[in-house]
């Protein structure tokens, strides 16, 4: 889950890691194993499974699990029929939605993810309809440790950050999505712990939701878009109260 209210995500996500590990677990080898299939199982020259496995050891996935799927992905045929999709949609109140899947099956994901928005009050939106409100971007999340909003905007721009948001006990810092390592190396190096790392979606403008049940409702969508077995990530430009999201996740 992705949203404008970058600190509570943060820390929504990371309990959300235990809380769903086994499932979690289970997306990020989907993960490794595309980009295996796509690129080869050398990391040094398949820049999608560097990124796959960045992405894997920020979700707390143990290095023999990584290798272990990888080398599986590179001995068989397991992982050749997986498609990249990128679905648009809105949550109640006109969140608007970016859905990002792994599939081996379009027919079966488009039609489950409509049930889902439907039956939650959110639909579907066609192809553009809400991707021009978000940036891909490089997004690498960390515990503020203490320092003060202007040591990590210091160290953000030192980095190549192209902006750097430091809220509560959480920072978020967004780079050109080219530069995902370079940014999360960099980060790394000043000794700050990293909650979360990925290339993705970051909303340009936010929609305020100032109703509890309203941002309930969205909440739970996007909880359960991500419950699906075929999402990968789900980006959301809601502007909810850090302390309504610490208590409704």
């Amino acid at each position: 889950m992705a949203g404008h209210s970058h600190s509570a995500n943060i820390a929504a996500r990371k309990g959300a890691v235990d809380k769903k590990r086994s499932k979690n677990f289970n997306k990020l080898s989907v993960n490794l194993m595309s980009a295996v299939r796509q690129g080869g199982p050398d990391p040094d020259a398949n820049l999608k499974l560097r990124y796959a496995i960045e992405k894997a050891r920020a979700g707390n996935m143990p290095k023999e699990n990584i290798e272990r799927v990888i080398k599986k992905a590179a001995g068989t045929a397991e992982g050749q029929g997986l498609e990249e999709l990128t679905y648009e949609g809105y949550a109640p109140g006109g969140v608007a939605l970016v859905i990002t899947c792994l599939t081996d099956n379009r027919h079966r994901t488009a039609p489950d993810l409509k049930h889902i928005l439907e039956k939650h009050g959110g639909s579907f939106g066609a192809p553009g309809s809400v991707s021009f409100q978000f940036a891909f971007k490089a997004i690498v999340g960390c515990e503020r440790g203490g320092k003060s909003e202007e040591w990590w905007l210091e160290r953000g721009l030192e980095a190549g950050a192209d902006d750097v948001k430091v809220e509560g006990e959480y920072v978020t810092v967004l780079g050109p999505a080219t530069e995902f390592l370079t940014l999360k190396k960099a980060i790394e190096e000043t000794g700050a712990r990293i909650v979360s790392s990925e290339t993705g979606y970051t909303p340009l403008t936010a929609i305020p939701v100032t109703d509890k049940e309203q941002a309930r409702a969205v909440l739970k969508l996007v909880d359960l878009l991500e419950d699906n077995d075929d999402v990968q990530n789900v980006y959301a430009n809601y502007d909810i109260p850090a302390d309504w999201i610490a208590e409704l996740s």
